[in-house]
Order: C-alpha cells, then structure tokens, then sequence
C-alpha cells in the first residue's frame, strides 16, 4: 500500500472546507479545463465590475490537491483587478498553500489556467481579445493519487 502524500495543514483545510463552491448565474466569464493525464476537470466562475473580479465561485471534479488549489487561487484574486489577477501563478497558488507534492503540482497549473479560461472568456464576452497569450504546459506523466 503506498504511504498517503505529505499535505500541508492548508491543503486539507481546503480540502475539506473549500472556500467559494458553487456557480455565478450570469457570471462574466466562466472557464473549464481538465488535466487529460488524471481526469480532474476545473470550473471557475467570474463576477466582474469596473475591472475588478468582485466574486468568483468553482466546481472541480478531482482529487484533494485539485479541490484545494481551486479553492486558494478564489480567495487569491477575490477583490483583485484582472491586472493584478493575471500575475498569480500556479507557483504562488501551490507557495500559498504551504506547497504540494511534485506529483500534484499540475494541479496548481489547473488552477491558473482556469482562471486564466475565465478571463479569456470574459474578454470574448465582451468583444476585446485578451491581453495576455495562454502559457501552455505539457504534461510529464503525473498521476493522481
């Protein structure tokens, strides 16, 4: 049997008490994206005024890493600017959780790249393109488990 993955206390804090779950009726800019490699898939929802992301909800389907990055980058960019929003990494998502195992880390790239499908989707709404171009990754034969 393997030996559980060593998560920090503010992964399972939330892991098991995500901040921000649920939907925005009429959300400014929603945003999916899966991870092909373990299946986990990540919804962001965008409430967006004057340039400022006022609320911001999730729905994730994965493991506890995926629950609990998805969680973080909402409290991360609640309140914030796009501008401010878009310098959040995967690597600051992963920093603020107190870190996460090598193998999860793909989770905290989920997590900026929804938010960054959401942004996109909010510029598309609103008939600009956006002004910043998509990362891309490739990944490297993680698991989830």
């Amino acid at each position: 049997m393997a030996e559980p993955l060593p998560y920090s206390e503010k992964v399972m804090d939330h892991f098991t008490n995500p901040r921000n779950v649920g939907e925005i009726i009429n959300a400014s800019g929603i945003g999916t994206v899966g991870n092909p490699v373990c299946g986990d898939v990540m919804k962001m929802y965008l409430k967006i005024e004057n340039e400022i992301i006022v609320d911001v909800k999730f729905k994730t389907f994965g493991c506890g890493a995926a629950v609990a990055t998805s969680s973080m980058v909402t409290e991360m960019v609640k309140g914030k600017s796009i501008t401010e929003a878009l310098t959040i990494t995967n690597s600051a998502v992963a920093e603020a959780l107190g870190g996460l195992p090598p193998v999860k880390m793909h989770c905290s790239v989920l997590a900026e790249e929804a938010l960054r499908s959401a942004l996109k989707d909010y510029y598309k709404k609103q008939g600009k393109p956006a002004p910043f171009e998509d990362k891309g990754h490739e990944h490297q034969g993680e698991t989830c488990l």
